[in-house]
């Protein structure tokens, strides 16, 4: 086991979406280009600057038993599910070493966050100033660990090979998902369930985000605000959820007679080392991510049809973003496909490469890439060909799609996958 090229393959696919309860629920939506995006109703988002959300479509207390959802934090509780949805669509019965499938000590698992249990941190810091250190939770150091989510997935699947929790802010839950293509390739492990998970959807996170003008504050306008490329774009929309995939490596899909959605084809990374919080206007990180994902795997920019974008809906990321494809992939960006499916999710933050990998992987299978919504003005900056108003079908043969994400940081993932 100690090949350090295996080639990598989706088998399972999971999520859990301000879209849909599941994959399958999910992928539909964007099809549709239907919004998540709502007006927080709650009492405490009353007099907050920004009001809209993409919370979840289906409460993770309406899948999990009560008392295991009470030890969760919620981004667990995401993650949990949408692990559980992959697990099994990969066509596993049992956690590993049950039904003889694979060994413990060849399975991993990566589930990244970028904020961790930051509502259980707060929740329980507000119980303790109101009714005491008696009252509170014994259970409030591991629902808050940014590991949490890993961990428990880990646990309830019995993974041994690795359980690892990746933290790059919104580039979390693809990087999550590079790390897992790497420890199959490397031989550490068989099967990897891996992704990202996000549940920030609390006073104090949405008014940090919107005191940074970081947040669309289009209260009036919920379902428009998420408007990525649009010449009135004025910041993300937060949502939350999870999405969460099982690569394997080839050889052992093969084995056990499992469905393939894609190649997993690698990973290109690097840093900005410019700003904490605003990318290198230039757009050479996320270049360097691209040509490193190129030169490492092989992949040619003519085989590259497909891209589900960071794009956030920033003045700023959008066109940075596209200058930097630009800059790489020349005139073959021009037959590049580029979905924005946070224009209909919102920002998951580190959850975001997680469900957007579900959807790249999805575009791929059923060779069609979903529209971008709310796209009234496009900016003439924008200089791609951005899928608008109905999905979009890609071409025949051996194809091959991108997924970016970028964070807080300079963080900067580009993920590859191949249609098979």
């Amino acid at each position: 086991m100690n090949s350090t090229n295996r080639t990598v393959v989706v088998t399972g696919l999971g999520a859990t979406t301000p879209l849909g309860g599941d994959a399958a629920s999910t992928w539909e939506a964007l099809l549709a280009g239907r919004s998540g995006i709502s007006l927080l109703e709650q009492e405490w988002a009353a007099d907050l600057p920004v009001r809209i959300a993409g919370q979840i479509a289906v409460e993770p207390t309406e899948i999990l038993p009560r008392p295991q959802a009470r030890k969760l934090d919620r981004s667990a509780q995401f993650a949990l599910i949408a692990a559980r949805e992959a697990w099994q669509d990969a066509g596993f019965t049992g956690a590993a070493g049950e039904d003889n499938t694979v060994e413990p000590d060849r399975l991993g698992t990566v589930i990244a966050s970028g904020i961790g249990g930051v509502t259980t941190l707060l929740d329980q810091y507000d119980v303790l100033k109101e009714k005491g250190v008696r009252r509170v939770s014994p259970h409030t150091v591991p629902m808050l660990m940014p590991n949490s989510p890993a961990a428990n997935v880990g646990i309830e699947l019995k993974a041994r090979a690795g359980v690892h929790t990746p933290v790059s802010a919104c580039a979390s839950g693809a990087e999550a998902i590079g790390y897992a293509i790497e420890m199959i390739r490397t031989g550490r492990a068989d099967v990897v369930v891996a992704g990202g998970t996000e549940a920030a959807i609390h006073p104090l996170p949405m008014v940090a985000f919107g005191n940074m003008m970081a947040m669309s504050k289009n209260n009036d306008d919920p379902q428009g605000a998420s408007r990525p490329y649009d010449v009135d774009r004025n910041g993300f929309v937060m949502g939350e959820g999870s999405g969460v995939i099982v690569l394997e490596s080839e050889e052992h899909a093969k084995a056990r007679g499992a469905r393939i959605y894609a190649e997993a084809v690698g990973q290109g990374i690097s840093a900005d080392s410019h700003h904490i919080t605003q990318p290198d206007p230039s757009g050479s990180g996320i270049a360097a991510a691209v040509q490193n994902l190129l030169d490492q795997t092989g992949l040619k920019p003519s085989e590259i049809v497909h891209a589900n974008a960071h794009a956030t809906s920033t003045p700023q990321g959008d066109i940075g973003e596209l200058k930097a494809l630009r800059k790489v992939l020349g005139d073959d960006l021009d037959h590049v496909a580029v979905s924005a499916t946070k224009s209909m999710t919102g920002h998951l933050l580190g959850g975001a490469g997680g469900v957007e990998t579900v959807a790249t992987v999805l575009a791929l299978k059923n060779r069609i890439a979903p529209p971008t919504i709310n796209i009234e003005n496009l900016d003439p900056e924008a200089d791609a060909d951005i899928v608008r108003g109905e999905p979009r079908a890609l071409p025949e043969g051996t194809i091959a799609a991108l997924n970016d994400s970028f964070g807080f940081g300079g963080h900067n993932v580009v993920l590859a996958f191949r249609s098979v």
